[in-house]
């Protein structure tokens, strides 16, 4: 009895400690819990969906207890020029930014500087008198409005309720803009967004749209900072992330992977027709920083992000987030309602799979994903000490939901 107590005692010591350790790559696929024979079956899946058209190129990353089992490239991250995709690839992530994002917002939220209660108008005070759209006259075009029963909060901002949708019905721009080369600024563009009226009130829907773009200028009046300098002075470097941006300096200008078009399954593979978002990550005057879609940065430093989340808000030592802020990013913020079609639920900051999921496949549920529009995708699976990334670059892409979810099915196929 003595041993056993002795054995745990070491276990609980240790278990912390091995939890705050950098990612390691894995010594073998059993090592971390892995069959090497099924996780083969990823590099044939992606190899032949490469040969097939389907896909231009793929980066995976699977990390389990803080071992690296899986990180890979397949494909080329320029078709036309046959350069072979690397691990160390840059990859637009759009949607995935808001994860950062929403992290940014809760360590000012430990610190004292706002609840998720307060009113944005607090903060952004064109938000002060929101209204509502009812309908439009369909005689005159003209939107018919009332005057919002409540403020929107920054809650409602993190879990998209405020009823704040990036393709509004009563105008065209801005309209889901991910990019801008012209010299738009975040202030000058929430400015916009807060000019149209709301959908519908605040906390009624979820309505996905700019609201994390909204949480970030939040952040930059707070802080004093832009959001570029906020994330790279109080998160990247902290973590050791050397390879996240909003626009990439010049040495790295060369890594950035190529963006394609794939609409329709019998389309075939080829370059995006919007120049803005191929070459928002290295040309343009640069001045826009999108809390909700803006980054671009490699699978590995990513990673890392999802892996401070599975360890309760620190990573290699470095504490951004008390353990309880992480556990209320995955509690339910919008009731009743659900994602989409998918039969889950929103936290702050990313997708709930829940245990009637019709997209979370395997995942345990509790288990948090998100993804980003040009098709990148992260899963944190707590109960098995799990993280998965894979990253390509198409948009439009109706290949999206078999590229995302295939992989994840093909991971917990092979977790022994």
């Amino acid at each position: 009895m003595k041993t056993v107590f002795l054995f745990l005692a070491s276990v609980l010591i240790i278990m912390p400690c091995m939890a705050q350790q950098p990612l390691k790559p894995a010594t073998n696929a059993a090592e971390a819990g892995f069959s090497a024979e099924r996780l083969a079956r990823i590099d044939s899946f992606f190899n032949d969906a490469i040969a097939k058209g389907y896909a231009p190129n793929a980066v995976t990353f699977i990390a389990h207890n803080g071992r690296i089992v899986h990180n890979k490239a397949y494909g080329y991250s320029n078709i036309e020029k046959k350069t072979p995709a690397r691990t160390d690839d840059f990859f637009r992530i759009a949607s995935q930014t808001k994860l950062v994002t929403t992290i940014a917002v809760l360590m000012l939220y430990e610190e004292g500087k706002l609840f998720l209660d307060d009113p944005v108008a607090k903060f952004l005070p064109e938000f002060r008198d929101m209204q509502v759209l009812d309908s439009v006259d369909k005689t005159t075009g003209q939107p018919v409005l009332h005057k919002a029963k409540k403020m929107v909060t920054i809650r409602h901002l993190l879990s998209h309720t405020a009823g704040i949708p990036y393709q509004h019905p009563t105008h065209k721009v801005p309209g889901g803009a991910l990019s801008d080369l012209d010299g738009l600024t975040l202030d000058s563009l929430i400015r916009q967004v807060a000019a149209r009226p709301l959908v519908h009130e605040p906390g009624e829907k979820f309505t996905y749209g700019y609201n994390t773009d909204i949480a970030g200028r939040v952040v930059e009046v707070i802080s004093g900072q832009n959001l570029s300098d906020f994330f790279a002075s109080r998160i990247f470097k902290p973590l050791g992330m050397k390879d996240s941006y909003f626009y990439l300096p010049a040495s790295k200008a060369g890594r950035l992977v190529e963006l394609y078009s794939k609409g329709r399954m019998n389309d075939p593979i080829t370059l995006s027709g919007s120049v803005g978002n191929r070459t928002f990550p290295i040309g343009g005057k640069q001045t826009l920083f999108l809390g909700g879609a803006g980054l671009v940065c490699t699978a590995s430093d990513y990673a890392i992000i999802c892996q401070l989340i599975l360890n309760g808000g620190s990573y290699n030592n470095v504490r951004l987030l008390s353990r309880k802020t992480v556990d209320l990013m995955g509690r339910n913020q919008i009731g009743d309602n659900f994602v989409w079609d998918r039969n889950d639920k929103f936290g702050l900051g990313f997708q709930i799979i829940t245990d009637d999921t019709r997209y979370g496949d395997q995942a345990s549920p509790g288990s948090l994903t998100w993804g980003g529009a040009y098709c990148s995708e992260h899963t944190i699976d707590k109960k098995e000490g799990l993280i998965m990334l894979v990253f390509t670059n198409v948009s439009p892409y109706a290949w999206y939901g078999d590229f995302v979810r295939k992989f994840r099915v093909l991971t917990y196929g092979a977790l022994e």
